[in-house]
């Protein structure tokens, strides 16, 4: 069975750090772009961050660059999202999403329709 497992989320501060993992089962990931999505209560899903299967290209949503890092340990078939300097409006349910190619087209890096599995979602609450 192909699955996606996300883990790490949880309740921080403002400031503060929490690192996303995205294991997958079933398959092997690294020869699949994966990216990261989250929805807060009331709002479309957003993509926030990508990274092709090679490592060589990633993406950011605008409102995460510089605090957010995504990377991959091929090794443990498994993406990171590593999260800093978190703030309320990041509160939302993350989602990550594997590809059926190792790489998407520019601009197409935040589009639902390009990803095929996902996982259940973990849910990031910044709050004091």
């Amino acid at each position: 069975q192909l699955q996606l497992v996300e883990s790490g989320g949880g309740l921080v501060q403002p400031g503060g750090s929490l690192r996303l993992s995205c294991t997958a089962s079933g398959f092997t990931l690294d020869t699949y772009a994966v990216g990261w999505f989250r929805q807060a209560p009331g709002k479309e899903r957003e993509g926030v961050s990508y990274i092709s299967a090679s490592s060589f290209s990633t993406r950011y949503a605008d409102s995460v660059k510089g605090r957010f890092t995504v990377y991959r340990d091929n090794s443990k078939n498994t993406v990171y999202l590593q999260m800093d300097s978190l703030k309320a409006e990041d509160t939302a349910i993350y989602y990550c999403a594997s590809t059926d190619s190792p790489v998407l087209r520019p601009q197409t890096e935040f589009q639902v329709y390009e990803y095929d599995e996902w996982g259940q979602g973990t849910q990031v609450t910044v709050s004091s």
